[in-house]
């Protein structure tokens, strides 16, 4: 510790945000070695701490809320997807780099042709962010047309599948019975399409395409980005639910993410779902997650969570893999019986893991998106409650794409609670209502308001990549339901911009257990602050991802973002109809959401919207 840490700092700020329902606002706020000692106004946090303090008043202007959490993203995603050439239905605006949209099947090809020009001959060409409802289906032998003899791995949207062409299949030596014997994980894999999708996924990659793919220059590379990512996003913690020891490196993990310059906590969760697929017996499971837990000791900094699990139910939402009730529909809204969902743990699988670590006192985190997942969930719970009754138990609902309001209402008798990817409605219900859900289903994905009103604890989080980690941008996306099409989508889903803001930070640590010394700015807690321009509470709810965030107060030292990386942020706000769709500037834009323009978009926000939220 320097004498820095050791000086008492008094803050002052235009407003600080305390995310305490008593002291919900403040002036001034006191750090002593990484800790908050005070908050209030300036004379009483001075009168609190006594003589020996100096006051920092460079935040005068400025606007403080606790540290932005992401309560679930995944560095090895991150790490990798974002080093390669991304094609995505949407644009992607990383630090050093923007890569454009690809709407349509043809300007997929176009690019992915022009990314394959750009390389070397025998170059691997990697590329992440296919999706089949916008580029159409892709098979191996069009791969081959399109690149010849170019190894190349196509990694899909969601992550949860894969295309490989030939030349990729022979470089990895794989061949159908390279994949044959794995049981209904052989399943999930198409080999003449060169197509692996959710456990099939996991066979190709381990120990197959992992090790060309996942380099240990790639991953430095990549989390070099995420860090600057994350902080000029404001993320001062995130959470990897469900670490892999196979492909992830720890001891990178802990030199690059825990170096002394690196604005915020990383931790990870064990991931259940490797001990079903190695087929570890129900009584040895503990013993394996203690050597998981040993292994992942590390800092406060960087480490994995004793006591919390993860869990898997059904596939992909983004892939349209969920087990859904009443199944998929076509563009007609016909059945489509020859579209289905997957499991990634088969029910009695699932139910194993659980009872294991329910009966031991764990917390666990269930990644589900499908309705039909939820019931099967909410049965293994009930069951699970009536064998062994436990209190404050915080069993998470990960993703929670697709759900009803009947299984919220059982949710909360439950005692269960709820976290959220909030970008589904604003991505995704355009595609989705044309073709697999239908407009019914689609308009109410992500269901915050619901679940707000039911009294369940709420965090939002990306899922990165799912969704860009842009906390303040996620809140917008909760509060708001503004679709990347300029519509608002289930609309009486929408929550206020207090509870959104609270599913980024207080909620956010509460789902990790974490609400003691994060979340929020209260005496004792970690000094983790993140810095802005604007009061959010003064803003559209829609534009909350276009606040300035200027830096950010990690465990009481201030790391400021550079002004190139504010500027970026703002001009490239993820999701923000007047400058994406539209091609506004940041200032035009502003004006839009405050109706001084004449433009179609302030006539939509005009309609929508007063300065205080959504127009009733």
């Amino acid at each position: 510790m320097n004498a820095a840490d050791s000086t008492t700092t008094i803050y002052t700020a235009k407003s600080i945000i305390t995310m305490e329902d008593t002291g919900p606002r403040a002036q001034a706020m006191a750090i002593r070695d990484g800790r908050i000692l005070a908050v209030g106004s300036l004379s009483e946090v001075a009168a609190r701490v006594g003589r020996g303090h100096v006051v920092d008043s460079q935040f005068d202007d400025k606007v403080l809320m606790p540290g932005l959490i992401d309560q679930h993203l995944h560095p090895v995603l991150a790490a990798t997807t974002l080093t390669t050439e991304v094609i995505a239905p949407e644009r992607w605006v990383m630090p050093n780099r923007t890569f454009e949209a690809a709407t349509d099947g043809a300007a997929y090809r176009r690019l992915l042709v022009e990314a394959h020009e750009r390389l070397e001959p025998g170059e691997w060409l990697w590329s992440w962010g296919f999706h089949q409802s916008w580029h159409g289906s892709l098979h191996r032998l069009e791969l081959d047309e399109l690149c010849g003899n170019r190894p190349v791995a196509i990694w899909q949207r969601a992550c949860h599948e894969w295309h490989l062409n030939t030349a990729a299949l022979e470089a990895i030596g794989a061949s159908p019975e390279t994949f044959a014997g794995h049981g209904f994980m052989s399943e999930q894999l198409d080999y003449e399409a060169g197509h692996f999708w959710e456990n099939g996924a996991f066979v190709l990659l381990s120990p197959l395409l992992m090790p060309r793919f996942a380099t240990a220059e790639r991953f430095q590379a990549g989390l070099d980005q995420m860090i600057d990512y994350l902080h000029m996003n404001g993320v001062t913690g995130i959470n990897e639910p469900g670490i892999s020891w196979a492909i992830e490196p720890w001891e990178i993990y802990q030199a690059v993410l825990g170096a002394d310059d690196v604005p915020f906590m990383s931790t990870f969760l064990i991931d259940g779902r490797t001990q079903s697929v190695k087929g570890i017996p129900d009584d040895q499971i503990l013993a394996d997650a203690a050597r998981q837990l040993e292994r992942g000791e590390g800092t406060e900094k960087v480490h994995v969570v004793p006591g919390q699990v993860k869990l898997f139910c059904d596939g992909a939402g983004i892939s349209q893999l969920m087990q859904m009730n009443d199944g998929y529909v076509d563009r007609d809204g016909a059945s489509n019986p020859d579209h289905h969902g997957e499991w990634i743990m088969e029910p009695d699988d699932l139910r194993r893991a659980f009872n294991v670590y329910w009966d031991a006192g764990w917390q666990i985190h269930i990644h589900v998106n499908g309705d039909m997942g939820v019931d099967v969930l909410l049965d293994v719970l009930t069951d699970a409650q009536k064998r062994h009754p436990r209190t404050d138990h915080r069993m998470v609902f990960v993703h929670f794409m697709n759900s009803t309001d009947e299984q919220i209402t059982r949710i909360a008798e439950l005692g269960a609670i709820v976290s959220i990817n909030p970008y589904y409605p604003i991505g995704f219900t355009k595609k989705f209502s044309e073709i697999g859900l239908g407009p019914e289903r689609a308009e109410v994905m992500s269901r915050s308001g619901s679940v707000v009103r039911a009294g369940i604890p709420l965090s939002y989080h990306s899922d990165l990549p799912m969704c860009p980690s842009d906390p303040m941008s996620m809140a917008g996306w909760g509060a708001g339901r503004l679709s990347n099409e300029g519509t608002v989508v289930g609309p009486e889903q929408r929550i206020s911009t207090h509870e959104a803001l609270k599913a980024v930070t207080i909620g956010a640590a509460y789902s990790w257990r974490r609400e003691h010394d994060l979340g929020s700015i209260a005496v004792g807690k970690i000094a983790n602050v993140t810095v802005m321009d604007d009061d959010p509470y003064n803003i559209d709810p829609t534009r909350l991802g276009s606040i300035r965030i200027r830096g950010s107060l990690f465990q009481g030292r201030w790391f400021p973002v550079a002004d190139h990386l504010v500027e970026r942020r703002v001009d490239n706000a993820p999701g923000m109809v007047a400058s994406a769709t539209l091609g506004l500037s940041g200032d035009h834009a502003d004006d839009c959401a405050h109706h001084d323009c004449g433009c179609e978009v302030a006539a939509f926000m005009a309609r929508h919207m007063t300065r205080d939220g959504w127009a009733a």
